[in-house]
């Protein structure tokens, strides 16, 4: 039996709130040490939770934070939540809105993975999960979010093939519409929109952040060792039906 210091801790970038909350969470309960890395502090306390504020889009600071946190803490499980949406149509798109994403979605975890491979490689084992995006299939007005979410995709599978022989797995999760802040900044808690949204996805339901964490605690898992480069869709069956926000 593998005992819980042999897994690791588990660092989760955007854990104070949405998703990444819950997946702090949901580690918590199953018994991890969790490092929470976002801009803002976790919005709660727990005595196996570090919360590290940093701005994910400045490399340098990223960087700094997680030689710190790798130098601190066994990181053997990296899962890369954080991310934002900055919809626009393709003729109002902004390039400042593609280097901002590209660092956050894409330029975060690399520097986050590159600090942790080493505890990683030396430990023969490892955990990796990106939170990619149904949106990477193609959503109006996400020209930059699906890009660099659909980049995930290509690090994923690229770095599952580097990494099985070192006993590292890494995977991605596609989450399709869940109700988070983020996405109440987008449809209304109380607009007639979210309801027509959630009659339109073949569930009949919208999804929630713990929807999401289940998954990536399933890929987390150390009995999933024969799982990796794959990317699991959490949408209510979204990716394989249209959708219109």
């Amino acid at each position: 039996m593998t005992s819980e210091q042999d897994r690791g801790s588990a660092l989760v970038t955007g854990g104070s709130t949405g998703i990444g909350e819950a997946i702090c969470r949901h580690l918590l309960d199953a018994g991890y040490d969790v490092i929470s890395l976002a801009r803002r502090k976790a919005p709660f306390t727990h005595d196996r939770l570090t919360s590290v504020e940093v701005d994910l889009t400045d490399r340098t600071a990223t960087r700094q934070a997680a030689q710190e946190i790798c130098a601190q803490h066994n990181v053997l499980n990296v899962v890369h939540n954080a991310g934002i949406i900055r919809p626009a149509l393709l003729a109002d798109v902004k390039l400042q809105d593609l280097d901002y994403l590209t660092n956050l979605h894409l330029a975060a975890v690399l520097i986050i993975v590159q600090e942790a491979l080493p505890a990683m490689k030396k430990a023969g084992y490892g955990r990796i999960v990106n939170i990619s995006s149904r949106a990477a299939l193609g959503l109006e007005t996400r020209s930059v979010y699906s890009a660099t979410k659909s980049g995930m995709l290509g690090l994923t599978r690229t770095w599952a093939l580097e990494l099985a022989p070192s006993g590292i797995t890494v995977n991605a999760v596609s989450p399709g519409p869940i109700v988070t802040d983020m996405f109440h900044e987008l449809v209304p808690a109380d607009s007639s929109k979210k309801t027509s949204l959630a009659g339109s996805i073949p569930v009949r339901r919208l999804g929630t952040a713990d929807d999401v964490a289940r998954a990536v605690m399933f890929f987390l898992a150390r009995d999933s060792d024969f799982i990796t480069g794959q990317n699991l869709f959490v949408c209510g069956g979204t990716s394989i039906a249209s959708l219109a926000l």
